[in-house]
């Protein structure tokens, strides 16, 4: 079997790897093999941020998985894209950069006893990570390798959603990831002068010649190799052959929320029992691999909108193709943005301490995939709630690599996470009557007047609710005492040597939004542990309603 030898190797070039990759090779004596199963971002669908729909729609560019019938969203097999290219999900995904509440990761350090996770130790990351088109301040960073660009808010539909949210008596905020992120306001985007700007182009793009990194793309691992108790190596497939890597440091798991705790439990770490039933022999017994599984559901709130002004026309045919000429030619238009603009963070009642409520705005009634929910200009507002109650799993089917693994979320599982939807739903509602709004707001969509009841709301979301796409949690960290714990708060595998896990499955609990950025600055904080840095630690203030308990706006 074809053998080689490396300091690290990184299995996953996505939003995780590509970071590891490029910090890990700053230093010229180390030696890194970077694997990636997908193959490379050349497709102008991936570079062009309004397409996103296509990479994503891809089975060339996602992996393409589904849930089993999830109990609480009528037994719907709901899809779960996942990155299989170069960038990983940041080369298919929204684009939205959005760091979560600094509440979130205080609630890792004092929840889950990991207080080097604590907000003033991971602010430093998410700027060392950033160029912002804005620049820097205390919250941002500029010169880093991803960038960071504001909305325009060019189409006055945004600049109205964001008033009419003041008008319902919420604040307006100017910097969503700075001091406040609660209240109405732009949104940002992880592009460059008009081109998605995924970890494959800001992170691996400019280091490609590096001679100790070793990229391999189309490069299937199977298992990881043991020597006793510590991790040794990777078995992979390249190339119609099984190879084989050996480190001589660590091997880094950066495979996503999905693909991590297959690798693991393929490779003999997770609930002893399970991988029993596989035929698979146990190396580690860790029950919660797998376990913890988190996600955002949302819905699209829609209207027709009075005024011509949506991207319905740019649906047509004729104005796609000036559009995607426009884009080629100048990368400008409407083909150099997400088209998600503006957006904001509520609270759905009193006594919820932080925004737990998202609203991503976009000028028209279209789902996802493409697809126009109404023949006629619109406008939707997507939103959810951001900490769900209810928990999910990943687990295999087959000890088979090439099999897709069985997948529940248990959406909606939880009265509490009912109870916040129907806000959620109502709540929109009352934003888009207020009277910013009145020019451009013609009829209700989606849900439809008839839906009152917390009974209609509830059967409306079932029918209708879709991922944001933010798998997270399944391989958490915790201390060693947690029985449910996979990983330290360094990402080392509790009872492994050799081996880490850094990416979004080790997230304890989902953080507050989209989590791309939250997922990169993992990778930049846990590259300087791998050095032997210090962690840093920068104080800042962050905004919290005085009057939570008592006030919901």
């Amino acid at each position: 079997m074809h053998t080689e030898t490396f300091d690290y190797v990184i299995i996953g070039a996505g939003s995780a790897g590509a970071v590891l990759a490029h910090r890990l090779t700053e230093d010229p004596d180390c030696r890194v093999l970077l694997l990636e199963a997908g193959p490379m971002d050349y497709s102008l669908w991936i570079h062009m941020p309004s397409a996103f729909d296509k990479p994503m729609g891809s089975r060339r560019y996602n992996w393409g998985y589904a849930t089993e019938p999830e109990p609480a969203m009528d037994n719907r097999r709901m899809d779960c894209p996942r990155g299989h290219v170069l960038g990983g999900s940041s080369s298919i995904n929204g684009m939205a950069y959005v760091r979560g509440n600094a509440l979130d990761y205080e609630g890792w350090a004092d929840d889950f006893g990991l207080d080097q996770w604590r907000y003033s130790k991971v602010l430093p990351y998410f700027r060392r990570a950033e160029d912002f088109d804005q620049g820097a301040n205390n919250y941002h960073g500029s010169g880093g390798p991803l960038h960071v660009t504001t909305g325009a808010m060019r189409n006055p539909l945004y600049r109205a959603f964001v008033d009419a949210g003041v008008a319902a008596g919420y604040p307006e905020t100017d910097d969503m990831n700075g001091y406040q992120q609660e209240g109405f306001g732009p949104m940002f985007m992880t592009t460059r002068n008009g081109v998605r700007w995924s970890t494959a182009n800001a992170y691996l793009r400019p280091i490609m010649r590096r001679p100790n990194l070793t990229l391999r793309t189309g490069a299937l691992t199977e298992t990881l190799q043991f020597d006793a108790d510590q991790v040794i190596g990777v078995r992979y497939r390249y190339r119609r052959e099984t190879r084989e890597a050996r480190v001589d440091r660590e091997v880094l798991l950066c495979a996503g929320a999905i693909n991590s705790p297959q690798i693991l439990m393929r490779s003999g770490i997770g609930p002893a029992a399970t991988l029993q039933g596989h035929g698979i022999d146990v190396q580690q017994d860790l029950p919660g691999v797998g376990e913890n599984l988190q996600d955002h559901l949302e819905v699209y709130v829609q209207y027709a909108c009075r005024e011509p002004i949506t991207l319905f026309s740019a649906l047509k045919p004729w104005n796609q193709a000036r559009i995607g000429i426009q884009w080629l030619t100048t990368r400008g238009g409407l083909g150099a943005t997400n088209h998600f603009e503006s957006g904001g963070f509520i609270r759905s009642e009193a006594g919820v301490p932080y925004p737990n409520l998202q609203y991503h705005f976009m000028p028209i009634a279209l789902s996802y995939d493409g697809s126009v929910s109404a023949d006629c200009h619109g406008f939707q507002a997507h939103v959810g709630p951001m900490r769900p109650e209810s928990r999910g799993r990943v687990t295999l089917s087959g000890a088979d690599p090439e099999a897709a693994p069985r997948i529940v979320f248990n959406y909606m599982a939880s009265e509490r996470d009912r109870r916040e939807m129907r806000a959620a739903v109502r709540l929109t509602r009352e934003v888009i009557e207020q009277s910013p709004m009145d020019r451009f707001r013609e009829r209700p969509l989606s849900p439809g007047p008839e839906v009152q009841s917390d009974a209609e709301i509830d059967a409306w979301v079932r029918a209708n609710g879709e991922s944001a796409y933010h798998p997270s949690g399944t391989c958490r960290m915790g201390t060693a005492g947690d029985p449910q714990a996979v990983v330290d708060g360094d990402g080392r595998v509790h009872g492994v040597a050799g081996l880490r896990v850094i990416d979004a499955s080790i997230m304890p609990r989902i953080a507050s939004g989209n989590l791309n950025a939250p997922t990169i600055m993992i990778a930049e904080k846990l590259a300087d542990r791998l050095r032997g840095r210090a962690t840093l630690d920068e104080p800042q203030p962050w905004y919290q309603a005085a009057d939570w308990q008592t006030r919901q706006r």
